[in-house]
């Protein structure tokens, strides 16, 4: 069989994808490049769904960008099997594509609940009044005035308050003690959980959902609540089926070096269907790192990829809220801001002078202070008492001459739906987009769920005070 030279195929057609097509075009990759999606649409930012669901945002307003016009992209084209002995992908149409290089970037599939038997046909898929949250599809079964929520994980949290932004009634229930409860301190959970109840989402905690029929929804403890959909919202694994059965090595997730190969050297991953060290990655963010370096591997400069600390943040915008999962090795010491009256609180752990663990509750700047220190792996400033409680005007000034520094902080992901940075909106200002509002139609920053917007406020002000400042001192006296 004939075989053109360098031909690149891409399992999955998600933003990681996109973001690698994309980066190998710009880096001059020669030879075929092909795009294989089993959804019958293009790209779209799954991380906006809740929105979605919520009738905030339209269908076509998820849409990514086309992948560059050389890509050959196939939607609705599943791949069934991989032939990796003659480097063939069996397809779904009953074709077979061959490939020289390939990239799994198929991303995570939802996680059924532990007592999932009444809720999941034998095959897995949801019961009438049952549904996920990990696809457009299932966004549009989010129907009736009265929601039940299975899970407080983050998806679950962002989901509950999207439904109640769209005038819904809707009860989230966590098997916890409270939300979140794996990710944060009892004061901080408890914190969480009096916001979520102000903002009028009714909380079952310790409890699970044992069945559903149509209209109600049955707790383990004997409770029905009235619910005319009932969402899963119970987490997410990497989807490693079709690499496991081809005899890839697989754990949580496909396992992969640090230039992202996996146990055969002509086949990489990328995305929240990759493990590295022990860890699935998770997040676009990891995953645009991820596409970045691969990129430039597979266009002759092999590059590892630098991992990037787990840091979370939740989008929505009537909850500032980040942590920062805590890095192996002991802490040195632990610093703590509550205030009970305002339910706000910034808690970190330090080793060798730098934040090693977060979090963090309605303290907005604090929350992107913080980031931007772990980020960078700046030291601790000073005053960490003016860092926690958002009164500094960010921690760049004591480390305004680090190498790298500038470049740090230019990197820091402000949006994190839309995965955009401070250089794109700095870039989008200087180019005449001077306002939120035309900052938001150029780099699409503010338009999920809404959480950045002042954050983007604060750097269009900076941004007109430093040129401000910078005319008045080059002006003749």
């Amino acid at each position: 069989m004939s075989r053109d030279p360098n031909r690149v195929v891409i399992i999955g057609n998600g933003p990681a994808a996109l973001r690698l097509t994309t980066r190998l075009h710009t880096l001059g990759h020669q030879g075929p490049l092909t795009v294989i999606g089993d959804e019958p649409e293009g790209a779209y930012q799954r991380p906006l769904l809740t929105s979605l669901a919520s009738g905030e945002l339209r269908a076509d307003h998820l849409r990514l960008p086309p992948h560059p016009a050389t890509t050959d992209v196939r939607t609705g084209t599943a791949a069934t099997a991989l032939d990796t002995a003659r480097r063939l992908i069996r397809l779904g149409t009953g074709g077979e594509l061959p490939y020289d290089t390939l990239v799994l970037a198929t991303g995570a599939c939802p996680t059924p609940p532990a007592r999932a038997t009444a809720l999941l046909h034998p095959d897995g898929t949801p019961r009438p009044g049952v549904t996920f949250l990990r696809t457009r599809a299932d966004a549009e079964r989010l129907t009736g005035a009265r929601l039940t929520v299975l899970g407080a994980g983050p998806l679950g949290i962002e989901t509950a308050l999207a439904l109640r932004r769209g005038g819904r009634t809707v009860t989230l229930v966590h098997e916890g003690p409270y939300p979140l409860h794996r990710h944060l301190s009892h004061d901080t959970g408890e914190f969480l959980t009096r916001r979520l109840t102000d903002l009028g989402v009714t909380l079952r905690a310790g409890r699970t959902v044992v069945s559903h029929t149509p209209g109600r929804s049955r707790l383990d403890d004997g409770e029905e609540l009235d619910t005319d959909t009932l969402v899963l919202c119970t987490g997410v694994r990497p989807r490693t089926g079709l690499a496991r059965a081809a005899g890839l090595r697989t754990a949580d997730g496909i396992l992969v070096d640090d230039l992202l190969r996996t146990s055969d050297p002509h086949i990489f991953a990328i995305g929240d269907c990759a493990e590295l060290h022990g860890t699935a990655a998770a997040g676009i963010e990891a995953a645009t790192t991820q596409a970045d370096a691969l990129a430039y591997t597979l266009t002759g400069t092999p590059t590892p990829y630098p991992p990037q600390p787990r840091i979370t943040r939740l989008r929505a915008p009537e909850i500032d809220l980040a942590w920062t999962e805590q890095t192996d090795g002991q802490s040195e010491s632990s610093i703590s801001v509550t205030d009970r009256t305002r339910a706000r609180r910034a808690h970190i752990t330090v080793r060798d002078g730098r934040v090693q663990g977060s979090e963090i509750l309605g303290l907005p700047q604090a929350v992107s202070d913080v980031t931007t220190l772990v980020r960078a792996a700046w030291p601790l400033p000073t005053d960490w008492p003016g860092l926690l409680l958002g009164t500094r005007f960010g921690p760049y000034t004591e480390h305004a001459d680090d190498a790298g520094g500038a470049d740090a902080h230019a990197c820091a992901v402000v949006c994190r739906c839309n995965n955009v940075t401070a250089k794109d909106l700095t870039a989008a200002w200087e180019a005449g987009h001077r306002t939120v509002t035309e900052l938001a139609a150029q780099t699409r920053a503010t338009t999920g769920c809404g959480g950045c917007t002042e954050e983007v406020q604060a750097l269009c002000q900076n941004l007109t005070a430093s040129r401000t400042a910078s005319h008045t001192a080059g002006s003749p006296r």
